[in-house]
């Protein structure tokens, strides 16, 4: 496999911009440098530093699924969906609001363990 950089373009419009941006920003980088240093680091051939990264990377996904579960993570994309459906800005914004509530309410625990005590 050749890891070629990319910078673009795409269309500005594009409901993939924001991870193209993201491609062509760490195509200024040479992952290989830092696979090769751990390689020789911890005696693990390249190949399989570069499969761990990319599996883990791909999978991270249905990991954040199976850490929120799939109850809330509906719950959370139902705001989000019910705001766009409507069109406005208004909407977006208590969508904010509503998420920023419900965000904080799961991030409580984390912040405040004693209340398993």
């Amino acid at each position: 496999m050749h890891l070629q950089r990319w910078l673009g373009p795409w269309p500005a419009d594009d409901k993939d911009g924001n991870l193209k941006a993201d491609i062509a920003l760490y195509s200024h980088t040479d992952p290989m440098r830092t696979i090769r240093q751990l390689a020789a680091a911890i005696r693990v051939p390249e190949g399989a530093i570069v499969r761990y990264v990319l599996a883990k990377w791909a999978s991270e996904g249905a990991s954040g699924l199976l850490e929120l579960g799939p109850t809330m993570t509906r719950r959370l994309h139902a705001v989000c969906t019910a705001a766009e459906m409507s069109g406005d800005d208004e909407a977006r914004l208590a969508a904010y609001h509503k998420l920023r509530q419900m965000l904080s309410w799961l991030n409580y625990p984390l912040d405040n363990p004693e209340v398993y005590e």
